[in-house]
């Protein structure tokens, strides 16, 4: 299974390089071209990490659709009470009630916090970004265009980058790795060699491909190696 990235682009792609393509490492990342006009790529870890904001078209529907029903309801018998007809017995006793319970009332009490909480979960929504699986890449200066393509690189894809290179360690019989937004916590055992060397081995290794993923907001590694349980 392949990292996975999501990106999205305001512009533009990247226009061809004046000099020809350019050349590549051993691993891939683009070299600075030798020719006049060549462009380097470089990152800029200065900037402020921005997460993806979510759609979430469905909350927006569904709340649209329930606004629409009540309104529509309420509208159509307020119009038929103009019309000459008597309003219908759920509004009438709703009014009762409201005007009849005490504020101190069990049942007052509840429908304010259900309202309250129901605004709240509403409000939080308006103004999180969402989209928690998605960690935000660094963006590349010194190419044209670069600057309105954004990247984000999936929880899952980067803990299974970070768990295939934990299993490189000698010495690591089994890894499991829970990436967060802040935080990566990698828990191994260790078959043979000493836990303590095979945790500076794998702090070391996590650390390296956790910069190599490209971040904007580098997370902080805590790594936990026990031996396996004796059967």
């Amino acid at each position: 299974m392949s990292a996975n990235t999501w990106r999205q682009s305001t512009g533009d792609s990247a226009p061809p390089s004046a000099s020809g393509p350019a050349a590549q490492s051993a691993d891939g990342t683009p070299e600075a071209g030798t020719g006049a006009g060549a462009t380097t790529a470089t990152d800029e870890p200065g900037r402020p990490a921005r997460r993806f904001w979510s759609g979430r078209r469905i909350f927006a529907a569904l709340v649209a659709l329930l606004s629409a029903v009540a309104v529509g309801f309420l509208l159509y018998d307020v119009i038929a009470v103009r019309a000459g007809r008597s309003a219908m017995r759920w509004r009438r006793r709703l009014a009762e009630e409201l005007a009849t319970r005490p504020l101190d009332d069990v049942w007052m009490i509840v429908g304010a916090a259900v309202a309250m909480a129901l605004g709240l979960w509403l409000f939080l929504l308006a103004v999180t970004p969402g989209l928690r699986r998605l960690l935000p890449m660094r963006q590349l200066t010194g190419i044209p265009g670069a600057e309105d393509v954004r990247a984000g690189l999936d929880r899952r894809a980067a803990a299974l980058v970070l768990r295939d290179r934990a299993m490189r360690v000698p010495g690591v019989q089994s890894a499991q790795v829970d990436v967060g937004r802040r935080k990566v916590k990698a828990r191994a055992r260790a078959h043979f060699r000493d836990l303590e060397e095979v945790r500076s081995d794998l702090e070391a290794e996590l650390g390296e491909a956790l910069t190599s993923l490209g971040l904007a907001r580098q997370p902080t590694l805590a790594v936990r190696v026990r031996r396996p349980k004796k059967s």
